[in-house]
């Protein structure tokens, strides 16, 4: 059994202005103090550009999590909202789901929501969102 408390340096950040929205991530692998690589694809767009993604997490489980996230936006035609609520329900309750490590950030030009595997789906009071170990430090830079 591999022990994943090693991996971590994770920073995804999201803001809002209007209509606009931008996601950033470091890219960033670590194990232990090591950098074992550094342009690691963390924030992705998706469904004909139109939404941005974000996540934080042991690697396999955060892309596990894509790939079943944009099911869910194909199963319910773009609706941000309700893929959001549908893949935190599964997350939750699903057997080989619910073992998954990892966060989202899911935003579009309308809303933004965090979603996390003991089911949340956050939406932000601020326009402002962030995931990972340097989750904090990029929230309270974006907020100054």
């Amino acid at each position: 059994m591999s022990d994943n408390s090693n991996w971590h340096g994770t920073t995804i950040v999201l803001i809002r202005k209007g209509k606009d929205v931008v996601v950033a991530g470091d890219g960033q692998v670590s194990l232990g103090n090591t950098v074992i690589k550094s342009t690691a694809k963390k924030v992705r767009k998706i469904h004909n550009d139109e939404i941005l993604i974000g996540f934080a997490g042991a690697t396999a489980d955060a892309i596990t999590l894509f790939d079943k996230f944009e099911a869910k936006l194909d199963e319910f035609k773009g609706n941000l909202k309700r893929a959001a609520v549908e893949l935190a329900k599964d997350w939750r309750t699903d057997r080989i789901l619910r073992r998954l490590e990892a966060m989202m950030i899911v935003a579009d030009k309308d809303d933004i929501f965090l979603i996390s595997g003991s089911g949340d789906v956050i939406e932000p009071d601020i326009p402002i969102c962030s995931v990972g170990s340097g989750g904090f430090y990029a929230y309270a830079s974006a907020k100054a």
